[in-house]
């Protein structure tokens, strides 16, 4: 498939170090994944489901100790610990190598060692990236053929070039004790062992696309985001790029794949979606900011996910998908989670294998991280722009949490300094829904306090030079809060398709066409710059969620300063400025 020696060597590495007793290059032909796909129904790795209500759908089971990302074992291992920073664990890179192959050593024999040549984004785009991945897991390969570009195209594309990363995986015994997902960001290495679920796994997802990539992009002058990727296009055809950063559990999935309210729709308004999960970002020749969605799938959560919340991921999950860990119904060899509908099917067996009966049963049939792994060329509302090597030009970067009553429905930053600010101190406050206490405020900076594979203040460091060298082609930056309350803790915003009027909003800033009133916080629109027509809400509620209560602020500053103690001098100058600057516009 190669001839490139700084593939061969490595590959010659694995082998001596798996001793696999077969070797299968993933060469992307979909004859090769069909018998892949079979192979895996000999075994019962997969279990193939109703073809003529599910073409091209598989069903897959987890071990029990194996259903979620593991952040309490995965490691950044930098030569420096400080380099690591303090929101991530890290391990020395040589002992860790020593400790990783220790556990993989023979872990092959009697097994196949897969080798996936993948690239993240459109290949052959400048914004793109390779990685080869060995794994002796189907599962992992038809995952990876899904949510990646694989097989010999990327090889041709790679040429003689010793720019890729390199991904090592093993289920070995899938031993949580010895679970382990380490990143050697100097190296281009991944390393994951005794895992078998995807978000451990598929090592070109959040592993390359997030903690490798933004080490990467900070090298290199671009951008790796925890971001979705949206196109608005309006009545006369014209398309704004809007890229947005989400904590989980707070409606990021919905915005990206948004229907317009009806009037809107009927005026000709459209939205598309580029990416769900993550962009990366690159200065174009024009000077503005591309973007690219890295992946070609969707890795999305089941629970939740129905014909109402949002029908266009729930029909891209029709044909060519692999579900993880949900319910196997037995009437008709289909798939049910909780939230799917309210008819859980009686002759059913549950996430584990066990017979469940969900007219009766008090567990939950599917498990709460349960998946659809789906092809994006399902999404009804993909955008034309989708495979573009170039990328689409970014207008707007919007962030989100969850606050009861402090922040706004929107606002704009001042300028990009004080939107990497407004980025940094973005916080969700958490729901009945998270174990612990209800209504703590958790800081997520630009929702990559997990996936952030280097220092965090170096990283806010990184977002300030990119707003140097992009310049006034840098997209504006906002905040939204879909999520305040009413003093009965009812949700004031309808949200769902109706936070399309917030982002025309958004979009007419962008244009300078639409007015707003300066706040100590920023930019916030008067009530009558919402469109609410056809929605029945009272405006005097409206103008409630877009006030800016300076005390309750002046108090937010209080836990942005314990925050930003973490950082220590690695914190940006600017931001402490910004802060400074707040706390002052706030007191007056």
């Amino acid at each position: 498939m190669t001839n490139n020696k700084s593939v061969l060597a490595w590959l010659d590495e694995m082998k001596s170090l798996l001793t696999p007793d077969e070797v299968v290059w993933i060469d992307g032909s979909e004859e090769q994944l069909e018998a892949l796909r079979a192979e895996a129904c000999k075994t019962g790795e997969m279990i193939k489901l109703n073809e003529e209500k599910l073409p091209g759908c598989y069903l897959h089971r987890t071990a029990v100790n194996d259903v979620a990302r593991v952040e309490g074992r995965t490691f950044i291992c930098s030569k420096n610990e400080e380099d690591a920073g303090p929101t991530n664990n890290w391990m020395d890179p040589d002992k860790a190598y020593k400790m990783l192959f220790d556990i993989a050593r023979g872990s092959y024999k009697g097994r196949t060692m897969y080798i996936i040549p993948y690239s993240m984004g459109p290949i052959g785009s400048p914004l793109s990236q390779i990685g080869l991945e060995v794994t002796d897991s189907i599962y992992v390969v038809l995952n990876m053929a899904i949510m990646t570009r694989v097989g010999k195209a990327v090889l041709d594309c790679l040429g003689d070039s010793e720019d890729w990363i390199k991904g090592l995986h093993s289920r070995c015994d899938i031993d949580e004790e010895k679970r382990y997902i380490c990143h050697f960001p100097e190296d281009n290495y991944i390393i994951s062992v005794n895992s078998g679920y995807g978000g451990n796994v598929l090592l070109g997802k959040k592993c390359f696309a997030l903690r490798i990539a933004s080490y990467l992009g900070k090298n290199d002058q671009w951008m790796a985001e925890h971001m979705l990727i949206l196109g608005i296009e309006d009545p006369q055809g014209n398309t704004t790029y809007v890229a947005a950063a989400f904590p989980s559990a707070c409606g990021k999935t919905n915005l990206a794949m948004l229907i317009p309210p009806e009037g809107y729709r009927a005026k000709g308004y459209k939205v598309f979606t580029v990416g769900d999960d993550i962009a990366w970002m690159r200065k174009g020749e024009d000077g503005r900011l591309y973007a690219i969605n890295p992946e070609n799938g969707f890795f999305g959560v089941a629970p939740g996910t129905n014909v109402k919340s949002n029908p266009n991921a729930l029909a891209s999950t029709q044909k060519g998908t692999i579900f993880t860990n949900v319910v196997l119904n037995n009437d008709d060899n289909t798939v049910w989670w909780e939230g799917l509908d309210k008819n859980p099917p009686a002759n059913a067996v549950d996430w584990k294998g066990n017979p469940w009966n969900g007219q009766e049963s008090a567990e939950k049939g599917a498990h709460p991280n349960s998946r659809f792994t789906a092809p994006a060329k399902n999404c009804p509302c993909i955008s034309p722009e989708f495979d573009s090597t170039k990328g689409v030009p970014i207008s707007a970067i919007i962030f989100g949490g969850r606050r009861a009553q402090t922040t706004p429905l929107v606002y704009q930053s001042r300028d990009w300094n004080n939107g990497v600010f407004v980025g940094s101190i973005m916080a969700s406050e958490t729901t009945a829904a998270a174990t612990g206490a209800v209504g703590v405020v958790r800081r997520d900076p630009m929702a990559m306090l997990p996936f952030c594979g280097y220092h965090m203040g170096d990283y806010f460091a990184h977002w300030i030079e990119m707003g140097e060298i992009l310049g006034e082609n840098a997209p504006k930056i906002f905040n939204v809060n879909w999520f305040r309350l009413d003093d009965e803790g009812n949700f004031l915003w309808p949200g769902f398709g109706d936070n399309f009027r917030v982002l025309e909003w958004i979009v007419a800033r962008c244009n300078g066409e639409a007015d707003a009133q300066e706040t100590a916080i920023g930019y916030v629109p008067s009530a009558k710059d919402i469109n609410l027509e056809g929605l029945d809400m009272d405006i005097k509620v409206l103008e409630d969620i877009l006030y800016v209560d300076n005390a309750k602020w002046l108090k937010e500053t209080e836990g942005i300063e314990e925050f930003y103690q973490k950082f220590g001098d690695r914190l940006p100058e600017e931001l402490k400025a910004q802060l400074a600057g707040l706390k002052d516009r706030l007191s007056k």
